[in-house]
Order: structure tokens, then sequence, then C-alpha cells
């Protein structure tokens, strides 16, 4: 409502599209449409195989719906160090699964692990991790992080109109956006590059927006150049 003249536009109210019913058989007796899978963690590998022979048994005396029973496993247990996820395409296949785990035997579908991490997990951020000076000291005291900027700044220069090592030695706020994702891709993976160099191997590594990208170079899923590209 504005002005002198006040509009009011009256609508019919949309009409509501009832919930659908759930599934009368394939919660019951198996499903074709997805996989499913249960995760199960406790303290030790012992307690992992009897918390998988305890659900089995559960699964065989109820008629709990699989797809239930998984979203409860990860949304309300804690997540302990010894792990294991189950998958299967029903309820035969999942129950054959947690049989093969509480025996401590391998079989298709059926994966273990720790939660434990030995190894750091680098984490490359999105725009707005940025600030005017980044990168100064290292460009000074670093040989490594200066040597990373320089190949980023080859492997850019085919696509850009600007110099990277001026926009990081510059004292101007970087507002561009098509500066400022680059800019930070590039110090992303010439921070991996010295971390590295001293010794800090990452477990796995992950990143948001630009990130992705420095995530995906610093792996070797991709080459400095088709990253940069």
């Amino acid at each position: 409502i504005s002005g002198t003249n006040a509009h009011v536009i009256l609508e019919q109210a949309p009409t509501e599209t009832p919930a659908l019913a759930p599934a009368e058989t394939p919660d019951r007796v198996g499903y074709e449409t997805s996989v499913v899978s249960l995760v199960l963690s406790a303290r030790d590998g012992n307690a992992l195989r009897a918390q998988a022979g305890r659900l089995a048994a559960h699964l065989r005396e109820t008629t709990d719906d699989v797809r239930e029973v998984a979203h409860a496993l990860t949304t309300q247990r804690a997540f302990l160090d010894h792990r294991a996820v189950i998958l299967g395409n029903n309820r035969d296949e999942l129950l054959t699964g947690l049989d093969a785990l509480a025996a401590g035997e391998e079989a298709p579908g059926v994966i273990t692990g720790s939660g434990q991490v030995e190894r750091p997990v680098f984490v490359f951020p999105g725009q707005g991790s940025q600030w005017t000076g980044m990168a100064h000291e290292l460009l000074n005291t670093s040989q490594v992080f200066r040597e990373s900027i320089a190949a980023c700044e080859a492997a850019l220069s085919p696509h850009v109109d600007w110099s990277l090592t001026e926009v990081l030695r510059s004292d101007e706020p970087i507002t561009r956006v098509d500066v400022i994702q680059p800019v930070l891709f590039a110090v992303m993976v010439s921070l991996a590059a010295m971390w590295r160099s001293l010794g800090v191997e990452p477990a796995a590594v992950i990143g948001h927006s630009q990130g992705e990208i420095a995530a995906a170079v610093v792996s070797g899923a991709l080459t400095l150049e088709d990253g940069a590209k």
C-alpha cells in the first residue's frame, strides 16, 4: 500500500495439495527406488559388531520402516570412533550386511572405518574471506608461497587483464568479483603449498565456491591450469 491511492489485490487462495500418504508396501517388505544406508558407530570393534547383531534382530522382529531406522541412526545417535555403513536396496540386503558385520566378515555394501583422522583436513572458504593487504608478509618471507603465487599468476594470465601480484601488493580494497575469486583461489592454493613444504599433509580437502576449485587443485583432481581456467 503506498501513495495517495491504496490498492488491494484480492486473489483466490491457492489450492493446497494434500500430503501424500506414506506408501503402504515399500516400507515394510522392501523397495526398489533407492539405496538406504544404515550408519552404525561404537567405541570399539566388538561393540560395533554387537550393535549390528542387535539391529538385525530388531529388524527381523518388527515391521519398522528401514528408512525411518536409517534416519534415526544418523540424527539421533552420537558418532563414535569405530564406524560402519551398510548399504542395501531392500530389507533383505540390509539384513545380509548387518549379519556379515556382526560376524566380522566382509560383504558387498558393508563399509567400515575409523572416525579418527591422524592428519588435518584443509578447508577452503568462499568469497568474503579476503581482506586488504592479505598475503603481504608471506610474499616477502616465504619463498614457497611466493613461487606458488607466481605459478598461479602464470596460469591465470590467459584469462584476466590484471596482475595477481600487483593486486596482492596493492593497499587498495579488492572490490571486483572477477578479481576477488581468482585471487582467493591463488592464495588458497599457495597457502596449501606452504603448509606442505613444512610437512603438513592433509588427509582430505574440502571447499566452497572458488574454494572447491582450490581443493580440487590441491587434491590433484585438477591441474593448476585447469583450475585457473
